[in-house]
Protein backbone atom coordinates (compact mmCIF):
# COMPACT_ATOMS: atom_id res chain seq x y z
CA UNK A 1 0.00 0.00 0.00
CA UNK A 2 1.01 3.58 -1.02
CA UNK A 3 0.76 6.50 1.38
CA UNK A 4 1.86 10.02 -0.73
CA UNK A 5 2.28 13.07 1.93
CA UNK A 6 1.67 16.54 1.46
CA UNK A 7 3.54 18.76 3.80
CA UNK A 8 5.58 21.26 4.97
CA UNK A 9 7.75 19.12 7.13
CA UNK A 10 8.42 16.13 5.65
CA UNK A 11 11.37 15.49 8.19
CA UNK A 12 8.89 15.12 10.94
CA UNK A 13 6.83 12.78 9.26
CA UNK A 14 9.91 10.51 7.59
CA UNK A 15 11.21 10.98 11.37
CA UNK A 16 7.70 9.33 13.11
CA UNK A 17 7.52 6.37 10.30
CA UNK A 18 10.65 5.50 10.63
CA UNK A 19 10.89 3.87 13.79
CA UNK A 20 10.02 0.71 15.07
CA UNK A 21 6.72 -2.03 13.70
CA UNK A 22 5.87 1.15 10.65
CA UNK A 23 9.52 1.93 10.11
CA UNK A 24 10.01 -1.91 9.69
CA UNK A 25 7.01 -2.33 7.26
CA UNK A 26 8.68 0.58 5.30
CA UNK A 27 12.08 -1.77 4.44
CA UNK A 28 10.45 -4.17 4.23
CA UNK A 29 8.04 -3.06 1.05
CA UNK A 30 4.77 -3.92 2.81
CA UNK A 31 4.15 -0.05 2.46
CA UNK A 32 5.73 3.23 0.90
CA UNK A 33 5.50 5.57 2.38
CA UNK A 34 6.72 8.89 0.13
CA UNK A 35 6.69 12.45 0.94
CA UNK A 36 6.20 15.51 -0.70
CA UNK A 37 7.58 19.11 0.43
CA UNK A 38 4.65 21.47 -0.67
CA UNK A 39 7.36 24.46 -0.44
CA UNK A 40 9.08 23.14 -3.44
CA UNK A 41 6.49 24.01 -5.83
CA UNK A 42 5.79 27.57 -4.98
CA UNK A 43 6.78 30.24 -7.23
CA UNK A 44 7.74 32.91 -5.43
CA UNK A 45 11.46 33.61 -5.11
CA UNK A 46 11.43 33.13 -1.27
CA UNK A 47 9.47 30.09 -1.45
CA UNK A 48 6.61 31.48 0.28
CA UNK A 49 3.49 28.90 0.52
CA UNK A 50 1.25 31.20 3.07
CA UNK A 51 -0.39 34.86 2.58
CA UNK A 52 -3.19 36.73 4.61
CA UNK A 53 -6.75 35.78 4.56
CA UNK A 54 -8.94 37.72 2.69
CA UNK A 55 -11.27 39.68 5.26
CA UNK A 56 -8.85 39.91 7.62
CA UNK A 57 -7.89 37.37 11.09
CA UNK A 58 -5.51 36.38 12.45
CA UNK A 59 -2.60 33.98 11.01
CA UNK A 60 -1.78 33.19 7.94
CA UNK A 61 -3.18 30.94 5.35
CA UNK A 62 -1.83 28.45 2.87
CA UNK A 63 -2.15 29.34 -0.72
CA UNK A 64 -3.85 27.05 -2.96
CA UNK A 65 -1.28 27.33 -5.78
CA UNK A 66 1.85 25.55 -4.45
CA UNK A 67 -1.08 22.65 -2.78
CA UNK A 68 -2.54 22.34 -6.25
CA UNK A 69 0.93 21.89 -8.09
CA UNK A 70 2.19 19.08 -5.12
CA UNK A 71 -1.06 17.55 -5.72
CA UNK A 72 -0.57 17.11 -9.86
CA UNK A 73 2.98 16.05 -9.18
CA UNK A 74 1.73 13.43 -6.54
CA UNK A 75 -0.59 11.87 -9.15
CA UNK A 76 2.29 12.05 -12.14
CA UNK A 77 4.70 9.78 -9.25
CA UNK A 78 2.12 7.76 -8.45
CA UNK A 79 0.93 6.44 -11.76
CA UNK A 80 -2.52 5.03 -12.35
CA UNK A 81 -3.02 3.53 -9.03
CA UNK A 82 -6.59 2.19 -7.98
CA UNK A 83 -8.83 2.87 -5.67
CA UNK A 84 -6.58 6.15 -4.48
CA UNK A 85 -8.22 8.47 -1.74
CA UNK A 86 -7.38 12.15 -0.92
CA UNK A 87 -7.76 12.99 2.19
CA UNK A 88 -7.09 16.33 4.23
CA UNK A 89 -6.41 15.51 7.87
CA UNK A 90 -8.18 18.76 9.51
CA UNK A 91 -10.24 19.30 13.42
CA UNK A 92 -13.24 19.94 10.95
CA UNK A 93 -13.34 16.75 9.53
CA UNK A 94 -15.20 12.94 10.58
CA UNK A 95 -13.97 11.39 13.44
CA UNK A 96 -11.17 8.38 12.56
CA UNK A 97 -12.56 5.46 13.76
CA UNK A 98 -11.13 1.65 13.19
CA UNK A 99 -14.41 0.90 11.16
CA UNK A 100 -12.74 3.87 8.82
CA UNK A 101 -9.17 2.77 9.22
CA UNK A 102 -10.11 -0.68 7.89
CA UNK A 103 -11.97 0.62 5.27
CA UNK A 104 -9.12 2.98 4.09
CA UNK A 105 -6.63 -0.04 4.45
CA UNK A 106 -8.88 -1.10 1.31
CA UNK A 107 -7.16 1.28 -0.72
CA UNK A 108 -4.62 1.17 -2.73
CA UNK A 109 -3.24 3.97 -2.33
CA UNK A 110 -4.21 7.23 0.26
CA UNK A 111 -3.04 10.85 -0.42
CA UNK A 112 -2.85 12.75 2.92
CA UNK A 113 -2.44 16.54 2.99
CA UNK A 114 -1.01 18.38 5.92
CA UNK A 115 -2.55 21.80 6.98
CA UNK A 116 -0.44 24.33 8.82
CA UNK A 117 -0.79 27.64 9.79
CA UNK A 118 -4.45 28.75 9.45
CA UNK A 119 -5.07 26.55 7.14
CA UNK A 120 -5.48 25.92 3.80
CA UNK A 121 -7.47 27.97 1.14
CA UNK A 122 -10.73 26.06 0.99
CA UNK A 123 -10.72 26.30 -3.02
CA UNK A 124 -8.11 23.53 -3.09
CA UNK A 125 -9.62 21.41 -0.50
CA UNK A 126 -12.80 21.22 -2.31
CA UNK A 127 -10.87 20.51 -6.07
CA UNK A 128 -8.60 17.80 -4.89
CA UNK A 129 -9.94 16.37 -1.39
CA UNK A 130 -12.48 13.15 -1.10
CA UNK A 131 -12.92 13.60 2.68
CA UNK A 132 -11.76 15.67 5.32
CA UNK A 133 -10.40 13.51 8.83
CA UNK A 134 -10.24 14.63 12.38
CA UNK A 135 -7.94 12.36 15.41
CA UNK A 136 -10.07 14.37 17.78
CA UNK A 137 -11.90 17.53 18.79
CA UNK A 138 -8.67 19.65 19.29
CA UNK A 139 -6.62 22.12 17.11
CA UNK A 140 -2.08 20.99 16.55
CA UNK A 141 -0.05 23.06 15.08
CA UNK A 142 -0.17 21.39 11.95
CA UNK A 143 -1.54 17.87 10.50
CA UNK A 144 1.52 15.99 10.17
CA UNK A 145 0.99 14.16 13.52
CA UNK A 146 -2.74 13.55 12.49
CA UNK A 147 -1.51 12.10 8.89
CA UNK A 148 1.49 10.12 11.20
CA UNK A 149 -1.64 8.56 12.75
CA UNK A 150 -3.62 7.41 10.83
CA UNK A 151 -0.46 5.84 8.69
CA UNK A 152 0.64 3.88 11.39
CA UNK A 153 -3.45 2.64 12.24
CA UNK A 154 -4.10 2.14 8.41
CA UNK A 155 -0.77 0.39 8.37
CA UNK A 156 -1.47 -2.01 10.97
CA UNK A 157 -4.04 -3.49 8.53
CA UNK A 158 -1.97 -4.31 5.76
CA UNK A 159 -1.24 -7.55 5.15
CA UNK A 160 2.67 -8.57 5.83
CA UNK A 161 2.84 -5.40 8.52
CA UNK A 162 2.41 -7.50 11.48
CA UNK A 163 2.98 -11.10 11.87
CA UNK A 164 -0.99 -12.17 12.67
CA UNK A 165 -4.15 -10.34 11.94
CA UNK A 166 -5.25 -11.49 14.99
CA UNK A 167 -2.74 -8.87 16.40
CA UNK A 168 -5.07 -5.96 14.86
CA UNK A 169 -8.18 -7.65 15.53
CA UNK A 170 -8.87 -8.25 18.72
CA UNK A 171 -7.24 -4.91 20.71
CA UNK A 172 -8.84 -2.89 21.85
CA UNK A 173 -11.74 -0.82 19.81
CA UNK A 174 -11.01 -3.22 17.33
CA UNK A 175 -12.86 -5.79 17.93
CA UNK A 176 -15.97 -3.73 19.52
CA UNK A 177 -14.75 -3.83 23.27
CA UNK A 178 -12.04 -2.83 25.14
CA UNK A 179 -9.05 -4.98 25.23
CA UNK A 180 -8.71 -7.51 29.07
CA UNK A 181 -6.27 -7.04 31.30
CA UNK A 182 -2.67 -8.65 30.31
CA UNK A 183 -0.06 -9.66 32.38
CA UNK A 184 3.55 -11.19 32.33
CA UNK A 185 6.77 -12.00 34.60
CA UNK A 186 6.70 -12.10 37.74
CA UNK A 187 3.89 -13.67 38.71
CA UNK A 188 3.84 -11.11 41.47
CA UNK A 189 4.67 -7.37 41.42
CA UNK A 190 3.88 -5.21 44.41
CA UNK A 191 1.68 -7.66 46.24
CA UNK A 192 -0.80 -7.68 43.00
CA UNK A 193 -0.79 -11.76 41.72
CA UNK A 194 -1.43 -12.58 38.03
CA UNK A 195 -4.56 -13.99 38.44
CA UNK A 196 -4.77 -17.83 38.51
CA UNK A 197 -6.87 -18.78 35.77
CA UNK A 198 -3.77 -17.07 33.52
CA UNK A 199 -1.79 -20.20 35.29
CA UNK A 200 -3.90 -22.89 34.86
CA UNK A 201 -3.20 -23.87 30.93
CA UNK A 202 -7.24 -24.53 30.85
CA UNK A 203 -6.96 -22.69 27.23
CA UNK A 204 -10.83 -22.13 27.72
CA UNK A 205 -11.38 -20.49 30.78
CA UNK A 206 -8.94 -17.94 29.47
CA UNK A 207 -10.87 -16.97 26.63
CA UNK A 208 -13.83 -17.17 28.86
CA UNK A 209 -12.05 -14.93 31.40
CA UNK A 210 -10.62 -12.60 29.15
CA UNK A 211 -13.54 -12.11 27.29
CA UNK A 212 -15.68 -11.26 30.31
CA UNK A 213 -12.90 -8.60 31.91
CA UNK A 214 -12.93 -6.71 28.39
CA UNK A 215 -16.64 -7.08 28.70
CA UNK A 216 -16.70 -5.25 32.16
CA UNK A 217 -13.80 -2.92 31.07
CA UNK A 218 -16.09 -1.71 28.57
CA UNK A 219 -18.80 -1.09 30.74
CA UNK A 220 -17.26 0.83 32.93
CA UNK A 221 -14.45 2.90 30.85
CA UNK A 222 -16.45 2.70 27.43
CA UNK A 223 -20.09 1.62 27.83
CA UNK A 224 -20.49 3.80 24.39
CA UNK A 225 -18.59 1.15 22.34
CA UNK A 226 -21.33 -1.44 23.43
Amino acid sequence: MRFDIMTLFPELVDTVLSSSIIGRARNSGAIEVVLHQIRDYSEDKHRRVDDTPYGGGMGMLMAPGPVYRCYLDVLRQAGEAGRRRVIYMSPQGKLLTQKKVRELAGCESLILLCGHYEGIDCRVIDAICDEELSIGDYVLTGGELPACILVDSVARCVEGVLADESCYLEESVACGMLEYPQYTKPAEFLGKKVPEVLLSGDHAAVKRWRYEQALEKTKRCRPDLL
